[in-house]
């Protein structure tokens, strides 16, 4: 059964979706001379086992929740709801004898570099009818950007990024660490600081490069849940304030000049009219 697939360009890489029946791909020497591309293919299963031979190297696997990377002379990936990144192999700014060493060699997608690099690809799967083209493309360079230090760490003991690949790459730890302790009224660009070992002023330069602060971050992605939760039918007797403090506002009169601020309504007049 050939793969069904969705194709999502992200400016100089694309993310393909696959959905097919576990199978065995080959393709002949012939045609891979013929019409091989210098791509680089980084497979993310989602469910199933990948298995692929090539023609210049050992054989490979990766279980679920592995990712793996192939070079463009392997047969297109037959992966049961699989997310592929396809990119040229001048974007990534490694070695190409280091990165031959690394194809076929599974990497783990649920720990550190591997896991923020899974989650951005299912994101922007999801998401991805929701992006504008420039954003679209800056998160492609973001997963190249991660696909980087995932092979770099593995390939050398500490990979050379330039300093602008270096802070995105921050930009989206911290973005992480803020949506995992975003009911934590301890939540600040302080905390965010010390967490990561860096000075308060770096934070903020991070920040500033995406047009916004670090306190009005974590509160747009605070007022954000709030919205999600007072749109909830099933949270509908849940009182306004609780909804507040679950999601780091303990301070009722806080809550209510941030949503008021923000929105332009009070809470309760938003669940009002998000109820209709």
């Amino acid at each position: 059964m050939l793969p069904v697939f969705a194709c999502m360009p992200l400016g100089v890489a694309e993310l393909l979706e696959l959905t097919c029946e576990p199978c065995r791909s080959e393709r002949a020497p012939q045609l891979v001379r013929q019409s091989n591309p210098e791509l680089y293919q980084l497979v993310c299963p989602l469910s199933g086992r990948r298995r692929a031979e090539r023609a210049h190297a050992r054989a490979g696997a990766g279980e679920p929740r592995e990712m793996v990377l192939f070079d463009s002379a392997l047969p297109p990936p037959a992966v049961p709801g699989a997310l592929v990144l396809r990119f040229p192999k001048r974007s990534l700014r490694l070695a190409p004898q280091r990165v031959t060493q690394l194809l076929a060699v599974p990497f783990p997608a649920r720990t550190g570099c591997g896991r923020l690099l899974s989650q951005l690809l299912t994101g922007i799967a999801d998401e991805y009818a929701h992006c504008s083209p420039p954003e679209l493309i800056q998160l492609g360079q973001t997963a190249l950007d991660l696909t980087t230090v995932l092979l770099g760490r593995r390939a050398y003991q500490d990979p050379e990024l330039p300093s602008e690949s270096r802070r995105r790459i921050l930009y989206l730890r911290i973005a992480t660490f803020v949506d995992r302790y975003l009911g934590d009224p301890a939540l600040s660009p302080a905390a965010i600081a010390a967490a990561h070992g860096i000075s308060l002023r770096y934070v903020q330069r991070i920040f500033q490069e995406h047009g916004t602060t670090a306190a009005a971050f974590i509160r747009e992605q605070r007022l954000a849940r709030c919205r999600r939760d007072f749109a909830d039918p099933a949270l509908r007797d849940v009182p306004v304030h609780a909804i507040g403090a679950r999601w780091g506002f303990p301070r009722a009169s806080d809550f209510n000049r941030a949503f008021k601020t923000t929105v332009g309504m009070s809470p309760g007049r938003f669940r009002e009219s998000a109820g209709r």
